[in-house]
């Protein structure tokens, strides 16, 4: 079985940083690309920015040049370092990955994490 945990959220005031990280455990072969969504409330989960195996990243437009997804590929860790947050950064953060073990790929979500941005 294949797991994903996340840690990290929290509260933390506008203009703050959090470091969010996602482990990912099992019977793991290896992991294609790792992403990190997030969903407010009363809102759709979006993408918040993905990372592919050799490293390339993409975010999207709102969080653009404050946040840098990185990835510890030999440790199957993943990481959001998020900075200047603002309050519409608040949600529920989710790690995906599309992991390939023996014989077979799935596509994992791990349980969110709560970050929330206010004064």
């Amino acid at each position: 079985q294949v797991q994903l945990v996340e840690s990290g959220g929290g509260l933390v005031q506008p203009g703050g940083s959090l470091r969010l990280s996602c482990a990912a455990s099992g019977r793991i072969y290896s992991i294609n690309a790792m992403g990190w969504y997030r969903q407010a409330p009363g809102k759709e989960r979006e993408l918040v920015a993905r990372i592919t195996s050799d490293g390339r990243a993409n975010y999207a437009d709102s969080v653009q040049g404050r946040f840098t997804i990185s990835r510890d590929s030999p440790k199957n860790m993943g990481y959001l370092q998020m900075e200047s947050l603002k309050p519409e950064d608040t949600g529920v953060y989710y790690c995906n990955a599309d992991i390939i073990i023996p014989d077979s790929r799935r596509d994992c979500w791990g349980q969110g994490t709560q970050v929330t941005v206010s004064s």
